[in-house]
């Protein structure tokens, strides 16, 4: 094999700022997460299997739809934040560019660069109004803005992956199931899969990501399931 730079080696990064994989795995857990604890709730209560589906089948469309709406307008409203900071950069780059040359040159200072050579990229970078727009938002914000997350992306994925997750501890009592055990298992193996499947993208070990949230969901429909229980004698009284 012939050597090459790392960086060459390197497979490709995953793609951190698509807007689609955190609201994806968020609502993917959340589904699962919700469902099973709102199940494990009314189960608890001792109501009818209908009652159940029922339930879970309106906290599925509920919830999915919430976070569609919940994803759209947080990703909307923080690219409109980001579009107004570029406004305002933009002005400053048109009204003192000398300075905010400067100010470019002393942060890279700052990193370790030397003063001379932080100066000249400051000023060739001033050359190019855009492409000092955007180093310089880079630079004081953080952010790229041409590269920002797609709000529908966000709130597609967020639906779809909620109403996956949410109808997985449904699936027993669509098929026929009259127990709670069932659907309490199948969520579990649910959240255990997700959770290995997010340590995809994490390279985390699978096993402990998928425990990490089988625990978390457990915790969660172990205190809805109490919650229903005492609602339930109380309620029978």
């Amino acid at each position: 094999m012939t050597d090459t730079p790392a960086a060459l080696r390197e497979a490709h990064h995953a793609d951190v700022t698509g807007g689609w994989l955190r609201p994806a795995v968020f609502g993917a857990m959340d589904g699962l997460v919700t469902n099973i604890a709102l199940i494990a709730g009314v189960g608890g209560g001792g109501v009818s299997p209908h009652s159940i589906v029922l339930t879970g089948s309106a906290g599925l469309v509920a919830g999915a739809i919430s976070m569609g709406l919940g994803e759209y307008t947080s990703v909307r409203s923080a690219n409109e934040q980001v579009a107004a900071e570029v406004a305002k950069e933009r002005r400053e780059l048109e009204r003192h560019p000398e300075a905010e040359a400067r100010e470019l040159a002393d942060a890279w200072v700052a990193r370790g660069l030397p003063r001379d050579l932080a100066t000249q990229v400051a000023e060739a970078v001033r050359r190019d109004p855009e492409e000092a727009l955007r180093v310089h938002v880079r630079e004081e914000l953080g952010v790229d803005p041409d590269d920002q997350p797609s709000p529908w992306s966000a709130a597609i994925s967020s639906f779809l992956f909620f109403s996956v997750g949410a109808l997985i501890p449904l699936l027993p009592y669509l098929l026929g199931a009259t127990a709670l055990w069932p659907a309490l298992v199948v969520g579990g193996l649910g959240l255990f899969a997700a959770g290995a499947v997010v340590a995809r993208f994490t390279n985390r070990p699978w096993w402990t990501s998928g425990l990490r949230q089988l625990l978390l969901g457990a915790a969660a429909a172990g205190a809805t399931y109490l919650v229903g229980s005492l609602i339930g004698v109380q309620g029978g009284l």
